[in-house]
């Protein structure tokens, strides 16, 4: 079983979100990098299912040459090879990101090891497009599900020799239940598994790893973003109502209008 997780480098954000001066970007000069919960576990079921049924894990980002620690988190979690995408570190629409996805699928395909299934998260934690993992499979012509919490393949285990994918999801409080055979492409949602955390040995292996590079082209696309903005949050004021007993009546007062007091 070969198989493909697709991840992508974004801001973590922890606190007060910050833009840089242009408003293009999240400043992150004090926070850092990593991907989205939803890739650690597409990264997890991958594992999870050639631990089972044998095979690599390989797994895949589009970005600057530092988005390469994230393929090195991956490794370090079991994943067995790492492709970087390499770019100039613009952003990337979702259509050329499929693009460049599609055309590592078939370079590794042509080379006669291609893959049996494509992981990625349901979304990308910060844009939230949804278009990804949907737009290489309808590029591949392969089966394409979303929004997935379990996975089960039985069968040949290779995609070709009589493979069979049953996946579920929830929607609007029931279940959803869909079989096909393999290559697909699956997109999964946090809680489909609980990712492990990364031993030394892992680490020191990912540390050592070689990255396979490619320089796909920059690819212009119709949408352009023109700024971020950060949404207006409530603003919440503190009054100090006095300090020892002199505070006594202002408190009564307060617990009074707020119809505490009997």
């Amino acid at each position: 079983m070969e198989i493909l997780v697709c991840v992508k480098r974004v801001p973590m954000v922890g606190g007060k979100i910050v833009l840089t001066p242009d408003g293009q970007d999240v400043e992150t000069r004090m926070s850092g990098f990593t991907i989205s919960p939803h890739e650690e576990c597409a990264v997890e079921e991958a594992v999870q299912i050639t631990e089972r049924l044998g095979g690599t894990v390989s797994v895949l980002t589009l970005g600057p040459p530092a988005a390469a620690d994230q393929l090195r988190d991956a490794l370090a979690l079991g994943a067995g090879r790492a492709v970087l995408l390499e770019t100039d570190g613009r952003e990337w629409g979702p259509i050329a990101t499929a693009a460049a996805i599609v055309a590592e699928v078939r370079r590794r395909a042509e080379a006669g090891d291609g893959y049996d299934l494509v992981l990625c998260g349901n979304e990308a934690a910060d844009t939230g497009d949804y278009q990804v993992g949907v737009r290489v499979a309808h590029a591949l012509g392969w089966p394409c599900v979303t929004a997935i919490k379990s996975l089960e393949i039985t069968g040949g285990g290779d995609g070709g020799g009589g493979s069979v994918a049953r996946a579920g999801r929830e929607y609007r409080g029931t279940e959803e239940s869909f079989e096909f055979g393999l290559p697909a492409v699956v997109a999964v949602k946090e809680g489909i598994n609980l990712p492990r955390y990364p031993s030394l040995p892992g680490r020191l292996r990912a540390k050592r790893a070689a990255i396979e590079r490619h320089e796909p082209a920059w690819q212009e696309e119709g949408l352009r973003k023109e700024a971020l903005r950060v949404p207006e949050t409530e603003r919440k004021q503190a009054t100090v109502l006095g300090t020892g007993a002199d505070a006594v009546p202002a408190l009564l007062r307060v617990l009074d209008e707020w119809g505490v007091l009997p």
